[in-house]
Order: C-alpha cells, then structure tokens, then sequence
C-alpha cells in the first residue's frame, strides 16, 4: 500500500474535528465542543482587523431575521452559538482571528446558490471555508463576514475507472479521496502535509501544489471541470470530465486559484493517476547546498519517469521535529537533508535504478549518509520529517511563515541571508522545501508577534525574491496577509485586470473580501 493514503501529515485541531465529527454518532459528543475546549487552553491571537489596523467595508450587518431566514433555508444547519463558532474564527496556526456571528453549512449547489442570492441582495459579506489549513489566513473573515463551510459537501458524485476521472463535492476531504482512489486502483494527483484535513475545493482555490507536483504537475494541468456560484447566487457549471475541449475561454482557470474571492467552488471533475504499485524512498544526508543541487540534477538524470519527489530541508527543520515531535532522525546530522521518492508499475526495475543513482551519489561525493525505505512502516517514518515540519515550527512560537518560488539555485541563499539579518532576534530560521518546482518555504519563529521583527522581514523577503525573478506565493496563495504585496510578482497592468474581473463577477465585493486582490482604489506601488 502506498503511503499515499495514509495520513503522516499535520496533527491539529481540524484534524481531530474531522476525526470527532465521524464517530460523533457512536460516542454522542460535540466535535466542536471538545474543539473549544483545546481552544480554550491557548490565548486567542488578536482580532486580524485590529492588529493589522484594517476599516470594514460598508457591508449590512448580520440581523436576527437573517439568522431565521437562513435557518429555515437550511434548518439545523446554522451554527450561531458563539463558543462554537470559535473553532472557525481563529486559522489553526493562531495567527489571525475573525468575529463571523454565523456559520452555514450548506449540502447542495442549490443550497449555497440560495444563500449567495440572499447575501448579494443584503450586502453582507461571505467567508468560504473548507478544512481551514489556509496559511495566509484566507479562510478567516477579517471582521463579522457570514462563514459558509464546505464541510457538508462530502459525496463523490462519479468515478470513470477507465480515464480515471473523478466527479466530486468541494468538501471531500483530499485523504478521504485518495483512499477511495486508491481501493479502485487509482490515486490523487495531489498531496499535501494537511490531506487529512484539507477539501479538495480549498486545494482549487489556492491552486495548492504539495509533494507529487514533480510528478503530475499543477492542479490546472489536471482539473478537468468545476461548478460554482457567483456572487449572485447563479451557478457556473463548467463540469465536463473531457481532457480536450478548445470551445471558448477556459473559464474554470479563473476560479482555481482566485481563493473564493469570485465564487464559491460546490464541484469538480479531476483526472486522477493510476496507483503506483511500487514506492521507494531515500533520504540522504548533504554538507553543502550546493551538493543539494547537484544530487537534484542526478536524480532527474538516473531516475527520470520513475522520480515522484524530491524535497530538501535545513538542518534546522531536522533539529525542530527531533525536538518538538520526538521524531528520529536515522542518519548523522547533516547540514542539509534531501529526500528521494520514486514511484513506478515495476518494483525491480525501479529499485535497480534507484541503487545505480545511490552509488552515483555516493561515488561523487555529493552524499556522506543515507537510508533508503521500501517497507510501509519506515517510508512513512521518513515522509513524517518532511511532511510534519509545519506541526514542529508551530510547537516553537509565533511562526512568521514564506512560501515562495525562485530559480533553484537561489532557494537557499535568501535563507541565509534573513539569518544573517536577523541575529538574535528570531528564535530560529528554516528553510526547506520542494527543489523539483523550486518552491521554498522560509520560516522564521520567535516568542510572540513582534512589529519589529515584522519590519525587519517586510519588505525584505519579498523584495529579494522579485530581484531574483521569483514570486511571493508559490503554492499557499495570497489570502488576507499577502494580499498588498502582490505587486512584487504581479505588473499593475496585470493586477488592473484581475480587480476588473474581480468587480465584473463580483460588483458588490461580498465574496472574501479583503484577500488576494487589492482595491481598485489603492494606489500601487512598492
């Protein structure tokens, strides 16, 4: 079985909701009741309008004839009680936190249709919410916005075993998908660290990337089809499961990634791999980067079809999960750490080419250590130092966190270069990340929020990272922390036209406001 389906990502609380809200049944408990009492036990963030120093839009403020008229739109649906809305108001990294009074959930288009319809006509502001593993803080309101949860949205609606088109609700959870794949012989084109928790429609609106980009490409690549709802309430249903269609605009592209900003995504139709039926892992152990760099370039040279990943992290992502999660580490320290995943139809063949690139490697010097896994149990241990990064830095303190992408040979040099800037102020720099689509994930901890920290590393990292040709989000999107700082990777002239199509679907602004586009009426610059 492949460690795909199996779930060594992110432990946090959405995750333990999930797990609740499914045995909910036989042990008669609340999920979010217990959710609020984990809550309770950490000090809320403050309000993301407050700390930030955000105005509220003119939106209509939420009425109790609202409430009644969406409780009898969607009865026993409609969470209002305000201990139970606290879950949803704050992102699991504890970093923003909203005041929504209300959270619907809703189980059909029809029904999320029904609820645009009504908040356009009242001007009040919407939050789409999936699993709530938003790192940018996006699925957050800023300030009282109506939370619409996916999370009732679970059915799988078709599955084509011959293409290997699934047709699919934007609540499915990504791990729930990949286990129903994966008993047909199939598997999802996407993993993430939070696949336990995360929906698939959030995946789409942020155009998530992950660890089997390297070998499937990006989501637009393999979404076929989507449904969705405007604004207005009408329903976009762009959900055909062909691989060619060439009539029109591809307008299901403007909707992955738009980060619930222009509609509601309710469905989608995705291609989906067959299952690889033989998985080998490595993970060695580098002194320099620049090793790191060469090991990717005989890695693509010696495994080619067969190469599903290839991640890196710092020593210092290695010391944060031996420390905070008490994982093992089965090689000396390293200052570098590269792991090697290949997937293929045929174990022998895809283990002799994984030896012949290991003794490569080792002949040239580009490694001093390594282990290779071929049995569940220890691939999957191997997966949890890279996957379970994120869950160690958030044991660590405040997380400042960047997501990033660059030419590769620059990846780690603004690494460097924000350690040196920093000093002592910063508990601790890492960084690590995908080098098969030079993505770099920089994170920077320290005790609590600090406004002088934040002055040191903004504009800093960004400014470097467009003087590289590089851009400032390269899998988590822009969500509400990003948002005003898409100029260093977007032209005006592209942005221009993002806030016309952004008003053109949206003239009232109600769909996750103040995240990913900036105003019309800002002024640009940097």
């Amino acid at each position: 079985m492949s460690y795909f389906g199996l779930n060594v990502g992110l432990r946090k609380l959405q995750d333990a909701v999930k797990i609740l809200q499914m045995v909910e049944p036989r042990w008669g408990l609340s999920p979010l009741s217990i959710a609020c009492r984990f809550m309770s036990q950490a000090k809320d963030p403050p309000l993301t309008a407050e700390r930030y120093g955000v105005s509220r839009l003119p939106f209509s403020e939420i009425s109790d004839e609202d409430i009644r008229h969406f409780k009898k739109l969607i009865p026993g649906r409609v969470v209002t009680h305000e201990g139970d809305l606290e879950a949803y108001n704050v992102d699991w990294l504890r970093t923003v936190r909203g005041r929504s009074k209300v959270l619907l959930k809703p189980r059909t288009t029809e029904e999320v249709s029904q609820i645009l319809k009504y908040c356009n006509e009242r001007d009040l502001a919407v939050t789409p919410q999936g699993g709530n593993t938003s790192l940018v803080g996006g699925s957050i309101p800023v300030f009282d916005e109506i939370l619409i949860s996916t999370a009732l949205m679970d059915q799988v609606i078709s599955f084509d075993d011959v293409s290997g088109a699934l047709v699919c609700q934007a609540g499915c959870i990504l791990e729930s998908l990949n286990q129903y794949l994966g008993e047909r012989g199939y598997t999802m084109p996407l993993d993430l660290g939070a696949k336990g928790s995360c929906h698939i429609g959030g995946n789409l609106a942020t155009n998530a990337g992950g660890l089997r980009l390297l070998r499937y490409g990006s989501l637009r690549g393999t979404v076929l089809g989507l449904e969705a709802v405007l604004p207005d309430g009408s329903i976009l249903n762009c959900l055909n499961s062909l691989r060619k269609d060439n009539t029109g605009y591809d307008l299901k592209q403007l909707f992955i990634g738009s980060e619930g900003t222009l509609g509601l995504i309710t469905a989608l139709s995705i291609l989906c791999p067959r299952k690889p039926s033989a998985v080998n892992v490595a993970l060695l152990g580098c002194e320099h980067f620049s090793k790191v760099l060469q090991l990717f370039t005989l890695c693509r040279d010696h495994l080619g079809e067969i190469l599903s990943a290839c991640e890196f992290m710092d020593s210092e992502s290695m010391r944060m999960v031996q420390t905070h999660l008490k994982l093992t580490n089965p090689l000396p320290d390293n200052a570098f750490y590269v792991l090697v995943e290949t997937s293929g139809s045929c174990g022998k063949h895809d283990e002799e080419k994984l030896n012949i690139f290991l003794e490569k490697a080792m002949e040239s010097g580009l490694v001093t250590s390594g282990t290779v896994a071929t049995d569940q149990a220890k691939i999957m241990s191997l997966w949890a130092l890279r996957e379970r990064i994120t869950e160690a830095l958030a044991h660590d303190g405040y997380v400042y966190k960047y997501d990033l992408s660059m030419p590769v040979e620059k990846l780690y040099t603004l690494v460097e270069e924000t350690r040196v800037r920093l000093g002592s102020s910063a508990q601790c720099v890492v960084g690590y990340g995908h080098l098969g689509d030079g993505n770099l994930h920089l994170n920077i901890t320290a005790k609590s929020h600090s406004d002088v920290l934040t002055s040191a590393l903004e504009p800093f990292v960004y400014e470097w990272t467009s003087q590289h040709s590089g851009s400032i989000s390269a899998e988590h999107g822009l969500g509400f922390k990003k948002r005003d700082h898409i100029y260093y990777s977007k032209s005006r002239g592209a942005v221009s036209i993002m806030q016309n199509l952004k008003h053109m679907l949206d003239p009232k602004g109600i769909m996750n406001p103040y995240k990913t586009i900036p105003p019309a009426e800002r002024t640009p610059g940097i």
